[in-house]
């Protein structure tokens, strides 16, 4: 298989970018086989039906899911808007990029309180990505992508029933 790669441009938007983003990418995952495609249209939320073959779908669906919430949130809270989301299937897994147009770092934040929403974003990368970073655009605009990479359910050895 060669790498798949989608791409939303989003130019700065903030109204609605985060269900845009995860509307984009459910189709990607039921394109995909992560996902049941029940219906043909975008899902209000991730269908708890297995995959022939890949029971673990869904669940890892559900977490690419909440990281695409988290990065776009991020960049609309943070960065002024995101400029585009790109997914990037290859055999090992999928990577998920969100570019925007600041130059400064994700940053976690040091005094939040686990009991109080916001804040938790990075930490919800660093607990689910296989690896996540970031890196300033190449053509030499300002801004940068913030990516989070995620291995394929389909690669994996069968979770016992």
């Amino acid at each position: 298989m060669t790498e798949q790669i989608r791409r939303l441009a989003l130019d700065g938007e903030t109204a609605g970018v985060v269900t845009r983003c995860r509307d984009f990418t459910r189709r990607a995952l039921a394109d995909w086989h992560w996902i049941a495609d029940l219906d043909g249209a975008p899902h209000s939320g991730v269908p708890h039906v297995p995959v022939p073959d890949c029971p673990d779908c869904p669940e890892a669906a559900e977490d690419v899911l909440l990281m695409v919430s988290e990065m776009v949130s991020n960049a609309c809270l943070h960065a002024g808007g995101p400029r585009e989301f790109v997914l990037r299937l290859a055999p090992g897994g999928l990577r998920m990029e969100v570019g925007d147009g600041s130059p400064e770092p994700p940053r976690r934040r040091t005094a939040a309180d686990p009991a109080l929403p916001g804040g938790h974003g990075l930490l919800v990368l660093e607990r689910l990505a296989r690896s996540w970073g970031w890196e300033p655009y190449a053509d030499g605009r300002t801004g940068k992508k913030v990516w989070a990479e995620v291995p394929s359910p389909l690669a994996r050895p069968k979770s016992p029933r």
